[in-house]
């Protein structure tokens, strides 16, 4: 087997193999690189010695069976029996379901994940999306302090964990898709700059030094990173990536690295003969971001849409602080604008930055579906003080409400774990740093940034408490029981509303047609001969939709279809949908 490393300022470099030293020689011809060949099985653990230091792991292991800090384990993809052929599920038409391994069932695994997957698919969801699996210190946290980034977290499984929960989502019919984090690795067990200029301090992000995308030596960065992309793709047999927080990555060259990566997956998904695709979380307001290359864009093929979150959050809740403040002011009328020019700022000035934000969409040349528009995410549950989610404050007709929003949408709708059925969990920020100082400034920073908000210390959980992780954890009995049986009813309504009937994948985000009453806060929007009514009021509305033949197809309340001039009442905090009969 060749083993190869990257290691541009070492003197020497050698192999340590089960125990065997075996020197290594300079690539004769890729500059900073060394290699040997050594007899190897799948599992054999190995590391490298850079100029006489403590074996280290690879920087492209495949497997930390003993966490971020033990050596790496040889992984032979090519020896797993994948039991279920797979053509893909592209993203047009999709319905996404944001999951964590670690807290979608109280064990924390692939395979009790994966034991799960019939209910996925009995909701209609098409593509689940895992939060961040890659190794990182501890057995329980977010997933976003990973360290090596081709890796697998040994306690959900390891990499023959994720294929069987790829295999058993195939079987389902179920794509899955990936959060992998390019910005930056988590504070305890980063190797790289041990090897090379993995990082550099040309530019500076919340978490330090930038990962080096535009400095000397970045080519091989930049490979390293496209690489361990194209690497989920393939061996794991995965549908799409979703790139975390794509703002933070610094970036001056005249080929962007979200540009190099789009045209790779591309690439690569004709050769596997699947569609492959690319979600970028951006703060931006850029629709560059999933503009074509053609046209000058970075070619990713959707984004996250924070404006509708925000705009939709306001209006369901009230909440002005931060950056909800602009969407406060008229928050029907933001929902409005977000619904049909997908961006609030889009151009416009922003409190919470203090500058003007955003560029407009060309919404006659943007298909819908590149924009992903969501109640709930783990950022916006987690990064609360207490991790509440919209059903634990808001009545069971507002939650509808923003089910109905969100699945008749014009944007691909993806729901977090547990909304489907109002669950009454919270989802907390939680670590498990064995760091005793690293988890005493975690613990610290999080009172500290709330106790700034008006929390006091103490009503702030710990992360590093285990009761924190395990609050967090679905509660699996909920479903069967009759408030969050209703909810779940609800949930695949829609859903099954939006498989069968094509106005609500229409692509044409131009043709979405929105009226709405701030003071009443009524909204309704029509897309084709299909009209979504939504009443967050206290009080009764009687909303004129102009004569038409509409029939109620979903309500949240009991409710007799439209007047034969066209008006509709619709109950307080309640929601309907309507249209002509299925033929």
């Amino acid at each position: 087997m060749l083993f190869e490393v990257w290691a541009p300022r070492a003197d020497r470099v050698a192999l340590q193999l089960e125990g065997t030293t075996h020197d290594m020689e300079p690539h004769p011809v890729r500059t900073g690189w060394w290699l040997t060949e050594a007899g190897a099985r799948d599992g054999d653990r190995y590391g490298y010695v850079v100029d006489g230091g403590r074996p280290l792991p690879d920087p492209r292991s495949r497997r930390q069976p003993d966490g971020p800090d033990g050596l790496s384990a040889v992984v032979v993809h090519e020896d797993h029996p994948w039991q279920h052929p797979w053509e893909g599920r592209r993203l047009s038409g999709a319905v996404l379901y944001e999951l964590h391994i670690g807290t979608y069932t109280e064990a924390g695994t692939f395979d009790a994940a994966a034991a799960r997957l019939a209910h996925l698919a009995e909701l209609g969801v098409t593509h689940v999306e895992l939060m961040p699996v890659c190794p990182f210190p501890g057995r329980h946290g977010w997933g976003y302090d990973g360290v090596a980034p081709w890796a697998v977290h040994e306690p959900y499984g390891g990499p023959e964990g994720l294929k069987r929960f790829v295999d058993a989502a195939h079987a389902h019919g179920l794509g899955v898709v990936l959060d992998v984090v390019h910005n930056h690795l988590g504070p305890s067990g980063n190797i790289l700059p041990a090897f090379g200029p993995y990082f550099t301090d040309t530019h500076h992000t919340p978490w330090g030094a930038a990962v080096n995308l535009d400095a000397p030596g970045s080519d091989e960065v930049r490979a390293y990173l496209l690489e361990s992309a194209l690497a989920w793709l393939r061996d794991y047999r995965l549908d799409g990536l979703r790139l975390d927080a794509v703002h933070a990555l610094f970036d001056t060259r005249a080929l962007p690295f979200l540009e190099e990566l789009s045209t790779a997956v591309d690439v690569l998904s004709v050769q596997l003969g699947r569609p492959l695709f690319l979600v970028a979380e951006s703060d931006r307001c850029d629709p560059r971001t999933t503009a074509p290359r053609a046209q000058n864009g970075l070619g990713l093929h959707a984004q996250w849409n924070d404006d509708f979150h925000h705009a939709l959050h306001t209006a369901l809740t009230g909440e002005s602080q931060g950056y909800y403040a602009d969407f406060a002011r008229a928050p029907l009328a933001a929902l409005a604008k977000t619904l049909t020019r997908v961006f609030f700022h889009d151009g416009t000035y922003s409190t919470f930055r203090g500058r003007t934000h955003g560029r407009r969409v060309d919404r006659t040349r943007t298909p819908a579906h590149r924009f992903l528009g969501y109640a709930q995410t783990h950022d916006q549950i987690g990064n609360r003080a207490l991790g509440d989610r919209l059903s634990a404050t808001l009545s069971p007709g507002l939650t509808a409400c923003a089910a109905a929003l969100v699945l008749t949408g014009p944007y691909t709708p993806m729901l977090f774990m547990g909304e489907e059925w109002g669950a009454r969990t919270p989802w907390q920020y939680f670590t498990d740093h064995p760091d005793p100082e690293l988890a005493e400034a975690v613990r610290a920073g999080r009172r500290r940034e709330f106790a700034a908000h008006g929390w006091a210390e103490e009503d702030i959980p710990d992360p590093q408490d285990p009761a924190t992780r395990a609050r967090s954890c679905l509660d699996w009995d909920e479903p069967g029981k009759e408030h969050h049986a209703r909810v779940l009813a609800w949930y695949r309504l829609l859903i099954a509303l939006r498989r069968t009937r094509p106005d609500l994948t229409d692509p044409d985000i131009a043709a979405v047609k929105v009226v709405h009453d701030e003071e009443a806060r009524w909204l309704t929007f029509r897309r084709g001969d299909l009209r979504t009514v939504v009443n967050l009021g206290k009080e009764p509305a009687l909303i004129p939709l102009g004569r038409n033949n509409c029939q109620v197809l979903a309500a949240w309340e009991p409710v007799q279809p439209p007047r034969p001039d066209g008006e509709f009442r619709l109950p307080p905090e309640s929601c309907a949908i309507l249209g002509p009969p299925s033929t």
